[in-house]
């Protein structure tokens, strides 16, 4: 056999543990691994998932330091005599993959695994985490990096890394979910048989040993263990609910005692209903047998009869008197008793005071019309020199103002305004029209931005109050009129607004165009011109309202009328305005005057008669204040008997019954109430024990029944699984074991047979080595070592045929085993690892294995002995070339 080289990587001054050169081969053997076998290496299908990619180990044990060991995805050999680390690369595996210490059998806690001296040990391992079954794969990618630490103390953390090194998790728990996921089970002694396992069920001679070895290896012992636990927890539940009868029947009891009393309780809450209803008729019985209710309404006839109390009496009657007077039953028949009582001489004072005071509030008003007419006149003479008068006495001051401040620059933009000002008619026909139109915008100003809008408000307050102050309107000025010919209304025959007006100023028009629409307003001097333009079918396209010469307004559909009868703001002819306002004052002034005369006459005559009454009046107010005091006494005394019997009863009622009946039954009805309560006890205490005692019956009768149905399924389900699953499915694996164990056995020439005992709990292995016929079948006790190791291995094998899992670890799997039995259960094992190329296998052997094929899905991992004298165990990995 040719000569086979190795490579030797990530040397470490570890003087524990190295790989040295892996022994050449002698002869060619037959490769297991080739194209003969129905599958090409370089087209073969390796594990995906789960298989072991690297391990390495740090202070474990009597290692300071072993690996970083690349494995191969299918066959791993790992060779080396006692002490040169292979079991404790095994235990690592154990430990690291969350197994417990006593399943190692090397140590029951795990800090007999940190190296003595040592503070803490330390393993990672790296799975494969690869194609459609990988494992979070967004997350750790095509590898799983799980770095263990054990402490001297015996606790152990967990670090779970991607592929890249990055950290994913810390949990435990996380561990046991990617386990799962990967099927890998580490207390499985097919997945990972230890020496120490090896010993105690395969070399043992106890048939019980056997058969458990089995169930742990198909995981049959794990569902017997399930079932055991689920049939527990049977039995606990039925306890449970035998508890929970004897309960129900005492809560029962309970329940229809409670009951019981709980329907006594109707009589009671009747008389109890009826003692309620009797307290507040009784109420309203002692307000209304009150005496005070007749002398209320001896007052009420003193005020009928007595002709001389004025009409002011009738605003200080309680109006709950007029409820409660048996004649005068609303507020309206006390109103008409009180205008009856009137005499013609207070009639007649109470004229003379109206009139008065219609007089001097007449005079007011005149006298204001007059001032405001002066004022309109002064400003009519002042805009012959000045047409900003036109707009109010204020408006030149207050453009004084601005015109100031912007030369402080205080302004950004200096304001525009009055706009009213700003515009020139070119038909003077049509001023009223377009004042109607523009109303209030007359007035109105326009900044460029809000700043100086804020500016402009603090100028005006100190030339106009609050709320009469001009329209500030804040738009952003521009050089350029708008272009609105899109939108705007053209007529042959009439102008729009716009048209009909001189406007140099940009900003004003198209501050106009925004606020107003003046483009799609029309100008018709004829109102019937007017109607007939907007109000027909054909009406001007995008014209929204017109204007006549009068200011009325029209619409489509209606029409209104202007309430201003003259130009203000646009009139040229300064002079016939004047000349109009001061005949319209000489007719108004001298219509006030004569009022004025009239009224000072009415007011002298009044004067006199008001003396006459003034005394007349005196007596009348002292005898209706002696009257008040007393109503208000008597009002007084009525309202606490009111308000003590709307707290029992806020609902006024109508009794007919006496005080002294109604105390008498009163009286009665309770002592009978007394007399039940004291026998069953407080109505309150027997409605809560009997709603305690329903809610508790029901609670306690809802769990059993649940209960009851959870038992009746769980035995189902129980029969059928252990019964009838269970069975069915252990019978079956036990007969693929059984095939395959005589499989394995024919490997070599022999003849084997199980014997299952699934009652006894027992598993027989005859063997006949040689040839069939020339011996009987014989207890595996009667075989030799070798012999018996290699039946101890077909059996195994037989279990891998059987057992699911990513990777299978066996350790010193050739003890006792001459050379020929060792070569045939080599070649078996070569063979499956062949046929299962999905799998990964790792052997640990101290054997050379220099025999071995020269194949890329085989690695021999060959360990050095230990060197004391260096600090690290330097290791090499054998690939083929």
């Amino acid at each position: 056999m040719s000569k086979r080289k190795s490579s030797n990587s990530g040397l470490t001054p570890d003087k524990r543990s190295r790989l040295s050169q892996p022994e050449p081969s002698e002869e060619d053997k037959t490769d297991y691994f080739s194209s003969g076998d129905g599958m090409n290496t370089s087209q073969s299908v390796t594990g995906e998932v789960g298989i072991i990619e690297s391990i390495s180990l740090k202070n474990f044990m009597c290692h300071s330091l072993l690996g970083p060991f690349k494995f191969g995805p299918n066959v791993n050999f790992v060779v080396g005599n006692n002490g040169s680390g292979k079991s404790a690369v095994l235990t690592a595996l154990i430990v690291a993959l969350g197994g417990k210490a006593n399943t190692t059998n090397r140590g029951s806690s795990l800090k007999v695994f940190v190296k003595e001296g040592e503070s803490s040990a330390d393993v990672s391992i790296t799975l494969r985490n690869r194609g459609h079954d990988a494992y979070k794969p967004e997350v750790f990618g095509q590898s799983i990096n799980i770095d263990l630490r054990i402490s001297s103390e015996g606790t152990r953390t967990y670090k779970l890394k991607s592929k890249t090194g990055h950290l994913v998790s810390s949990k435990k728990e996380e561990l046991i979910s990617i386990l799962d996921h990967f099927n890998i089970q580490v207390d499985n002694p097919v997945s990972i048989l230890t020496q120490e396992m090896s010993k105690h069920f395969l070399h043992s001679k106890k048939e019980g040993d056997k058969y458990k070895f089995f169930m742990k290896a198909t995981q049959l012992d794990q569902m017997k263990e399930d079932y055991s636990y689920i049939m527990k927890t049977k039995t606990m539940t039925q306890n449970t609910v035998e508890k929970h009868r004897e309960t129900l029947q005492e809560l029962k009891r309970k329940y229809q005692e409670k009951e019981e009393r709980y329907k006594n309780l109707a009589s009671l809450d009747e008389m109890q209903h009826k003692l309620d209803e009797l307290k507040n008729q009784m109420a309203w019985a002692l307000v209304r047998n009150h005496r005070q209710h007749n002398m209320i309404s001896d007052c009420m006839a003193q005020i009928k009869m007595n002709t001389t109390i004025p009409l002011s009496i009738s605003l200080v009657v309680p109006k709950c008197w007029v409820s409660l007077n048996l004649k005068c039953t609303t507020k309206m028949s006390l109103f008409l008793i009180l205008i009856s009582s009137i005499d013609r001489s207070h009639f007649a004072y109470l004229v003379i005071l109206l009139f008065s005071s219609f007089c001097s509030r007449e005079k007011q008003d005149l006298q204001r019309a007059m001032e405001s007419k002066r004022r309109n006149l002064a400003a009519m003479e002042n805009s012959r020199n000045d047409q900003l008068c036109r707009f109010g006495e204020h408006m030149p001051p207050l453009l004084r103002a601005i015109d100031e401040a912007d030369r402080r620059g205080q302004f950004k933009k200096k304001p525009v305004g009055p706009l009213g000002f700003c515009i020139r008619l070119r038909d003077p026909e049509l001023g009223l029209a377009v004042e109607c139109c523009l109303k209030s915008l007359m007035l109105a100003f326009c900044c460029d931005n809000h700043a100086d809008e804020r500016e402009l408000q603090r100028i005006m307050s100190r030339y106009f109050q609050q709320g009469r102050r001009p329209q500030i309107i804040v738009s952003r000025f521009t050089n350029t009129v708008y272009d609105v010919r899109s939108r705007a209304v053209y007529h042959p025959e009439y102008p729009t607004v716009l048209q009909s007006l001189d406007i140099e100023n940009p900003v004003v028009a198209n501050c106009l165009i925004d606020m107003r629409g003046i483009e799609t307003i029309l100008l018709i001097k004829n109102a019937k011109d007017a109607r007939r333009a907007m109000q027909s079918v054909n009406r001007p396209r995008n014209c929204m309202e017109a204007f006549t010469r009068e200011g009325d307004q029209v619409y489509y559909n209606r029409y209104y009328s202007s309430e201003q009868d003259r130009v203000r703001y646009l009139s040229k002819d300064i002079e016939e305005e004047i000349r109009f306002e001061n005949i319209k004052s000489i007719f108004e002034m001298g219509f006030i005057s004569e009022r004025f005369s009239n009224s000072d006459k009415e007011l002298a005559r009044s004067e006199l008669h008001k003396k006459h009454y003034e005394e007349n009046r005196k007596a009348h107010v002292d005898m209706i204040e002696t009257l008040k005091t007393n109503l208000n006494v008597k009002d007084q005394e009525l309202q606490a008997s009111i308000a003590k019997a709307s707290e029992i009863c806020p609902e006024r009622l109508d009794v007919r019954r006496t005080a002294k009946s109604l105390d008498s039954e009163i009286s009665r009805l309770r002592h009978k109430i007394n007399t039940q309560q004291d026998q069953h006890g407080h109505r309150d205490i027997i409605v809560r024990q009997y709603h305690e005692a329903k809610e508790n019956f029901s609670n306690i009768a809802r769990q059993v029944k649940g209960l009851e149905a959870f038992i009746r399924q769980l035995t189902d389900i129980m029969n059928t699984r252990h019964n009838v699953v269970f069975l069915c499915f252990s019978r079956y694996l036990s007969v693929r074991c059984k095939y395959y164990f005589n499989l394995m056995l024919s490997q070599r020439g022999y003849i084997g047979k199980m014997t299952f005992d699934h009652k006894n709990d027992t598993l027989s292995i005859s063997v006949l080595p040689g040839e069939g016929g020339k011996a009987n079948l014989s207890d595996m006790r009667s075989l030799s070592g070798g012999e018996r190791s290699f039946s101890t291995v077909c059996f195994v094998l037989s279990l891998w045929g059987i057992a699911e899992g990513p990777f299978c670890a066996l350790d010193e799997f050739d003890v006792y085993m001459d050379m020929v039995n060792r070569r045939i259960s080599m070649d078996m094992m070569l063979k499956i690892a062949a046929s299962q190329r999905y799998r990964q296998f790792i052997f640990l052997t101290p054997q050379s294995m220099s025999s071995l094929p020269v194949n890329s899905l085989i690695r021999i991992l060959r360990l050095k002995d230990p060197d004391r004298s260096q600090s690290a165990l330097p290791f090499g990995q054998r690939n083929p070339e």
